[in-house]
């Protein structure tokens, strides 16, 4: 909508949003184990890497954790569409 000398009133930031395209996810080409970057975490001798170690801090509930830090069981809830997912690898 343009005002008078033609500059375009803001739209409210839920219309904004409402207004932006949505497209499927594309994970083609993606790997994790292509990034080694992980390091070895706040406590290097329990086997978790900081990747896991935020898994573990935004649990909804919490996974078990057995030795070296292999996690089964557990949600979390994506931040970007609110969904809950129990398999840590697709939060």
């Amino acid at each position: 909508m343009a005002g008078p000398s033609g500059v375009r009133a803001p739209l409210p930031l839920f219309e904004a949003i409402d207004r932006l395209p949505v497209a499927v996810e594309h994970r083609e080409g993606y790997k994790r184990d292509l990034y080694k970057h992980w390091n070895r975490g706040l406590n290097s001798g329990d086997g978790c890497d900081t990747r896991k170690e935020v898994i573990l801090a935004e649990a909804v509930e919490g996974p078990a954790v057995a030795a070296g830090c292999k996690l089964t069981g557990g949600s979390w809830r994506r931040a970007y569409d609110d969904v809950v997912v129990t398999d840590a690898a697709r939060g």
